[in-house]
């Protein structure tokens, strides 16, 4: 039987930064296996070494050829973490390692600039293409990213840059633990006219309160487009109408060309945009209390071109009292005073109209169905559950939307 891997982590500290247990198990090794530049910061001595490079067939080789001597494999920080770890516990299984790791070097990164991680979006671009990493920083609050020689913290910044995303400081941390560390920090213009060697880690972190750009698409479907569209408030951020809602309170609006709508608690306008889109020929009236989020509206609405949207800066109920009669009503929006404003709404519907409410509440849920009830509409009820593939370091994970209630009535 083949004997065990340990699998040891190290950093640029050499074996100076491990621990005991690491020394230990390096010291009685009788083979030692990995990349040429972590074999040389072990001190010289009477063992086998066996420089592997990344061809990962060549290093599945060599563990096949080792026989049962012990053997120790040399990994960069955390093996398991964009390490070589899981590559070899599915080609060999996992009983044949154990893995000892090192502090990582995005581990350290974090540390140094003193941000938390636990929800960074992290990324390899030695893996990832460099639009996808955009794409995903751009909604993101902070950022942990391996670059490479050829993607390196300039090339990232300019592709920032060029998609108008600019409102993240930047820290590139070079030769981490090492005496020779280094870390760099600006805004992605001063980052974009720098060099940087080709081993370092860049952290991003929004400026608190920048709202997200759009993510660039030229194109544009008549309703249910991807949240990253709409410019959004980004403390509120994640109150925007999901697309995948959008859609389903669109089609229970039942929106002719020539429909007369109310979005009440609009906020960035995705919803009344799409159904002004729909309603081409008709007119939606998009009430929004918050001035951010009105001023918001007013760009989203210049994006995507829907002369049919009729803005209003105001409080609901008063804001309605001089618009016409609507055929569609749309209430967004998760306070107390939801269950009150749609009781005062669908008195205004027209024969015929419909009403839909989203609330992520049981009790605005209990609230407005009985306000429905109460004015006789043809009611029903939605819960929606939606999760959404999310790319996190190579794999794909899903990541649950928060469930939301949509109530129907029909008068």
């Amino acid at each position: 039987m083949a004997a065990r891997i340990h699998i040891v982590g190290i950093g640029d500290d050499g074996i100076d930064g491990l621990t005991a247990h690491a020394r230990e198990l390096i010291d009685h090794a009788e083979v030692l296996i990995g990349p040429a530049s972590l074999l040389d910061k072990i001190p010289a001595r009477d063992v086998k070494r066996v420089s592997v490079g990344g061809d990962l067939e060549e290093l599945k080789r060599a563990v096949a050829q080792l026989g049962d001597r012990p053997t120790v494999m040399l990994a960069g920080g955390d093996p398991l973490f964009y390490g070589i770890s899981r590559f070899l516990t599915e080609a060999f299984g996992k009983d044949r390692f154990e893995v000892v790791p090192h502090v990582s070097s995005m581990q350290l990164a974090f540390a140094r600039v003193k941000e938390s991680w636990d929800d960074a979006y992290l990324s390899n671009l030695a893996t990832q293409s460099l639009d996808r990493v955009v794409d995903s920083i751009r909604t993101a609050e902070r950022v942990g990213l391996f670059t490479t020689e050829a993607i390196s913290p300039s090339v990232v910044a300019e592709a920032l840059l060029d998609r108008r995303i600019d409102y993240f400081t930047a820290y590139v941390c070079e030769n981490l633990g090492t005496p020779d560390e280094t870390v760099t920090q600006g805004d992605l213009s001063s980052i974009r006219e720098q060099s940087f060697g080709p081993m370092n880690v860049m952290v991003l972190v929004r400026r608190q309160g920048a709202a997200d750009r759009p993510s660039g698409s030229e194109r544009r479907r008549l309703f249910g487009n991807p949240d990253d569209l709409f410019l959004q408030s980004r403390p509120k951020r994640g109150l925007l109408t999901p697309a995948e809602v959008r859609c389903i309170a669109l089609a229970e609006l039942d929106l002719s060309t020539t429909s007369i709508v109310w979005d009440v608690g609009a906020g960035s306008g995705s919803l009344a945009i799409e159904a002004a889109a729909v309603a081409s020929r008709g007119k939606v009236f998009a009430i929004e209390m918050d001035a951010e989020d009105y001023g918001l509206m007013i760009e989203n609405a210049k994006m995507f071109d829907v002369p049919a949207l009729a803005p209003i800066h105001g409080r609901a109920p008063e804001a309605w009292q001089d618009l016409p009669d609507p055929d569609a009503i749309f209430v967004g929006g998760s306070g107390r005073m939801v269950p009150d404003l749609v009781g005062a709404a669908v008195q205004r519907l027209r024969p015929g109209g419909s009403i839909v409410v989203n609330v992520s509440s049981p009790d605005n849920l209990v609230a407005v169905q009985a306000k429905i009830d109460q004015a006789k509409l043809r009611s029903d009820v939605r819960m929606i559950n939606i999760a959404r593939g999310q790319y996190q370091l190579d794999r794909v994970r899903f990541e649950a939307i928060n469930p939301t209630f949509l109530v129907l009535g029909r008068k």
